[in-house]
């Protein structure tokens, strides 16, 4: 299902204020740049960029110099994608037609708004899939990240050492992880813990105490795994369950919830 349930238009913009849309959001800038800030990242955009933002993560917009754009909120059950991702679209001027076709018949109440506007959900996100299938870290930033992975549950993980036996100043590595990742080694051990801790509360039902859980999720203290967790989802970690997430008020703006 490629349901596109909302597409507007910003014209010339420099601020648009922190929220969240129940559905994926996919924002193609038309022209100027600026940053999509997250609670944990920040993605820089220019022309011809596309950025794909996933359902309830709140994010803001901010631009010195101005931007322009085409956002489509999208209910898609084949975007996949568990974190932000920024795509260059320079090369490839048929998404942005996409994107063009999408505002036109969504803004025009005739019969392609209910016959072409579904098969422009289908392309874009098609398409979307297509150019995060081509990109591609680097191998050091691809073997920091497997790494972690592989041992973000274990408490006693020293991701320090790790990343001290490469063969690179720990600086460097630090900034090339947060070029290519959008966030430190260290943001997204801690990024991946929480979302661990997250499904095991999920799964559990609180049948596993608060520490079992954040010892499991790889977190020593359990006073310092609340704090992060309240911080990440906004409930402590005791009263965390997915269907206790305050519910989205509704705009024009396909249910954008202001944050």
């Amino acid at each position: 299902m490629n349901d596109i349930i909302y597409v507007g238009r910003h014209s010339l913009t420099l601020r648009v204020s922190n929220h969240a849309h129940e559905s994926w959001e996919l924002i193609y800038c038309t022209s100027g740049s600026g940053e999509i800030r997250f609670n944990d990242r920040t993605l820089t955009y220019g022309k011809d960029s596309v950025v794909i933002i996933p359902p309830m993560v709140s994010h803001s917009n901010w631009s010195d110099s101005g931007f322009t754009n085409i956002h489509v909120n999208i209910v898609d059950s084949t975007l996949n994608f568990k974190e932000p991702v920024i795509l260059s679209c320079s090369s490839n001027d048929f998404l942005r037609q996409a994107f063009e076709a999408a505002f036109y018949y969504y803004s025009n109440n005739g019969i392609g708004r209910t016959t072409l506007l579904p098969v422009y959900g289908q392309l874009i996100a098609a398409t979307a899939h297509m150019l995060a299938s081509d990109i591609a870290h680097s191998e050091v930033v691809q073997q920091i990240i497997n790494d972690i992975l592989k041992n973000y549950p274990d408490a006693d993980y020293d991701l320090n050492a790790y990343l001290q036996s490469l063969p690179f100043s720990f600086e460097y590595l630090k900034k090339m992880f947060k070029n290519e990742v959008g966030m430190t080694p260290r943001q997204y051990l801690t990024d991946k813990r929480l979302e661990n801790a997250a499904n095991n509360l999920a799964l559990s039902g609180c049948g596993s105490s608060i520490s079992q859980i954040a010892r499991q999720s790889g977190f020593q203290e359990p006073l310092y795994f609340s704090r992060l967790f309240k911080k990440k989802y906004g409930v402590s970690p005791k009263n965390y369950t997915p269907d206790k997430l305050v519910p989205p008020t509704t705009d024009s703006d396909s249910t954008k919830i202001i944050l």
